[in-house]
């Protein structure tokens, strides 16, 4: 795997295309810095890696903008140590963006296929983040509650159940809406339990499927 002299010239260049786009949280933006983004895509789209824009996966699935990337990473206000539960692993990318700005990562994918591929992925990189293969929606009862959560795929609504496993004090990022474009949401969890939601821009994801996890 390799990650030349031109590769991290091309990531500078797309870090600085971000911070023009007004991302100002720079352990984000040091985080898209530092990792090969064109490790993480088909060989045929090499040349394309540090361009802001998405890119297939494969299994219906998208690589997000890195933009987009660091705009939901940024609403999320990270500090080190969170516990941050992931809705759609997709190629592992945002998984290691969370992990680099020093999150601990739980992770859930619904495609089988893409499960298996980005665990020995990341486990190949060095990446630590937990992956677990399963319907998102349901989240991860087990390890919960979350100070975060990041929804990466266009949800119609939020799921009750993600709302019980976020932490009084958490913050929940979430594409939301039904048709093809999405308002990103920050909902935050106060003391009392009580939750309130911002509006942050429109966005384009591909939708989160409910009930549903594929092979």
């Amino acid at each position: 795997m390799v990650d030349s002299y031109r590769h991290k010239g091309m990531r500078q260049k797309l870090v600085d295309s971000i911070r023009r786009k007004e991302i100002k949280d720079e352990m984000v933006l040091e985080a898209i810095n530092k990792i090969p983004r064109h490790l993480f895509l088909d060989s045929s789209f090499l040349e394309y890696a540090y361009d802001d824009k998405p890119f297939p996966i494969g299994s219906g699935q998208t690589i997000s903008q890195p933009y987009t990337v660091a705009f939901q990473t940024e609403l999320l206000d990270i500090k080190k140590g969170s516990k941050v539960l992931e809705i759609g692993t997709g190629s592992g990318y945002q998984a290691c963006v969370l992990e680099e700005i020093g999150a601990k990562v739980f992770s859930v994918e619904r495609q089988k296929k893409l499960y298996i591929k980005t665990k020995a992925f990341l486990q190949k990189l060095g990446y630590k983040a937990k992956l677990f293969y399963g319907d998102g929606n349901k989240g991860l009862k087990a390890f919960a509650p979350f100070d975060r959560i990041l929804i990466t795929a266009a949800a119609p609504e939020i799921a009750e159940e993600l709302i019980e496993q976020l932490k009084p004090g958490g913050i929940l990022v979430v594409p939301l809406g039904k048709g093809s474009i999405q308002s990103m949401i920050k909902m935050t969890k106060d003391k009392s339990g009580n939750v309130s939601s911002e509006k942050f821009g429109d966005f384009r994801f591909v939708p989160l499927l409910k009930n549903k996890a594929n092979d």
